[in-house]
């Protein structure tokens, strides 16, 4: 018998110890996936959408091969078509659980003018329900497109984005759409206002309204018509107070319950700069600026003075000239003290003789300090 050496003891053992070491390694592999398998249902946050949307932390169930919910929609998209203005609209998204277990909805996302409903909220396997949805159209002629997210327990398709989609037509249509109004003419220039059923609908006027009741227009609401013609009165006096605004007219046709036309008019004057920004000011010490003053209707005028409208900033006329339509005035302002404040704001009233004061608006930005430094 051939005599064993140390060395070959020294190798045997060391295979051995390797094969413990293999050993060991599968024993730890197979726990690790056994833990797995056996772990219950986790919530995942899924990755934010296409549109941007953060979905909400969701109870999603490992595919294990069992049996499981399943929700099914009838449709994704509910198209509602045309529809009329300023119309509540009511709709639904019919689904079944075709799953072997309950079906338990979690949560219905919001979704901006729409407002969702249900009778419950897990449904048997084989069951079906019913999402209600209910939102109020535009009174504009408007396309609606919006998404709303239902989430569920189902393990497949944990989240469904359904999609809502409508146009809103009018079948009433009016001329002019905008007024542009002017200060010189009679009655501002005013056209009258046509309204006209594209639909061949009698309707009738119910109302009109307009900005601090500048434009007024006479109307009989026992009258029906296909056409209805409509003479505004402006009142002068108040449309130089109010230089933007609109007017409402309310009917009563079904598919156009509004026809509403915004105005503007040309203001009488006109000032450069319109605001006034000082920056670096300094507390007493007198700035100054040029500011022009014009009549945009080609009208001669004369100022009579300019002041302060709160006392706030001392301002005063160094000369005033004379230019092609208007005025222009070198003026000096005074900026207060500083009072521990970073700015300050005040207004001007240029006062034109015979007529309505023009006002102009002054912000000001006191100049910073420089922070002394640090004497060691």
């Amino acid at each position: 018998m051939r005599p064993i050496y140390e060395t070959e003891i020294s190798q045997t053992t060391k295979r051995i110890a390797q094969i413990t070491c293999l050993v060991c390694a599968l024993v730890l592999i197979l726990q690790v996936g056994c833990q797995e398998q056996s772990k219950p249902a986790e919530k995942l946050k899924a990755a934010t959408t296409e549109h941007g949307e953060n979905m909400e932390e969701i109870e999603i169930v490992p595919k294990t091969g069992g049996p499981a919910p399943k929700i099914v929609f009838e449709k994704e998209i509910y198209d509602f078509g045309k529809v009329g203005p300023s119309a509540k609209q009511t709709g639904q998204f019919k689904f079944t659980n075709e799953g072997k277990v309950p079906l338990k909805i979690t949560k219905v996302g919001r979704c901006c003018g729409i407002v969702t409903s249900m009778d419950k909220m897990e449904y048997e396997p084989g069951e079906s329900g019913v999402l209600k949805v209910e939102w109020k159209s535009s009174p504009r002629e408007s396309t609606m497109n919006r998404q709303l997210n239902v989430y569920s327990n189902d393990p497949i398709t944990p989240q469904v984005r359904l999609t809502i989609k409508a146009k809103v037509v009018l079948q009433v249509a009016w001329e002019p759409k905008r007024l542009n109004l002017l200060l010189d003419e009679e009655n501002a220039g005013s056209p009258n206002i046509t309204i006209r059923s594209l639909d061949n609908r009698p309707f009738s006027i119910l109302g009109f309204e307009s900005t601090a009741d500048c434009v007024t227009a006479d109307y009989d609401s026992s009258v029906e018509a296909t056409q209805i013609v409509l003479e505004p009165k402006v009142d002068m006096d108040k449309l130089q107070s109010n230089l933007r605004g609109r007017i409402n007219i309310s009917l009563n046709h079904p598919r156009g319950n509004s026809a509403i036309v915004p105005f503007s008019v040309l203001a009488k004057y006109k000032i450069n700069p319109p605001l006034l920004i000082i920056f670096n000011a300094e507390p007493g010490k007198p700035i100054v600026r040029t500011i022009s003053v014009l009549n945009n209707y080609d009208q001669d005028f004369e100022i009579d003075s300019l002041s302060s409208k709160s006392g706030i900033v001392t301002i005063k006329v160094l000369e005033q000239k004379k230019i092609s339509d208007g005025y222009q005035l070198e003026v000096e302002i005074t900026p207060p003290a500083t009072e521990g404040k970073a700015r300050f704001m005040d207004s001007f009233d240029i006062n034109i003789k015979g007529d309505k004061k023009i006002r102009i608006k002054c912000n000001g930005y006191f100049k910073k300090e420089k922070s002394k430094p640090l004497i060691k």
